[in-house]
């Protein structure tokens, strides 16, 4: 067996084959949903809901809390934000791509704080905080919980959250032996750098057609 091959799917030796099918499932949803955000299009939000699904309970399992919340708060945000992307006047979208706004990064703050207050209390009240995963897991877990709410609102900052806690989740999931998942966000960064530019474009096409 190679060495690169043996060092990255050790973990999925003690892993059932169920377990490791549903792991497969929800990082190819996960990839679909991340797809399409990056193409602004609504589908982002029934592929996103399948996925996030799936991983609330491999992440019960990894004892990952913080990000088993994240993806339980995905799923209800992307109903939000699957009703919000629909919003239309005529065949006029009410709510574009846009920049965020002060209001909006100051309610972005306080998601943040609040976010690492209450995820910290999960932990607490689990008496989790046995491993320094915890406090990561905490960080990024604020992060993606703006990062998703930002992306519900269809603002372009929400590529920066994802950017940044992909990067930081990488090497947590393989150290939590979910080597197909920290691969997932691998591929997550370099679409979130992706969604980005596309996003960015849109934004410039959109202020060029208002200055014409």
């Amino acid at each position: 067996m190679s060495p690169v091959f043996e060092f990255l799917f050790e973990p999925y030796k003690a892993y059932s084959w169920a377990t490791i099918g549903i792991e497969i499932t929800a990082v190819l949803f996960g990839f679909a949903s991340v797809w399409y955000s990056k193409q602004n299009k609504i589908a982002v939000f029934p592929t996103g809901m399948l996925s996030t699904a799936l991983f609330v309970y491999l992440l019960w399992k990894a004892g990952l809390l913080g990000d088993m919340l994240i993806n339980a708060y995905y799923f209800i945000m992307s109903i939000f934000g699957w009703y919000y992307w629909t919003q239309k006047k005529g065949n006029q979208r009410i709510n574009p791509i846009s920049i965020t706004s002060i209001k909006e990064w100051i309610q972005a703050l306080l998601l943040f704080m609040g976010t690492l207050i209450f995820v910290g209390f999960i932990y607490s009240y689990w008496e989790r905080w046995t491993s320094w995963t915890a406090y990561v897991d905490t960080f990024t877990t604020a992060l993606f919980f703006v990062g998703m709410w930002l992306m519900a609102k269809r603002k372009i900052e929400n590529w920066i959250f994802w950017i940044i806690g992909d990067c930081i989740s990488i090497p947590l999931y393989y150290y939590k032996g979910l080597t197909l998942t920290s691969l997932q966000f691998v591929i997550f960064t370099f679409l979130a750098f992706w969604g980005y530019q596309s996003w960015k474009q849109y934004l410039n096409k959109q202020s060029k057609t208002s200055i014409a």
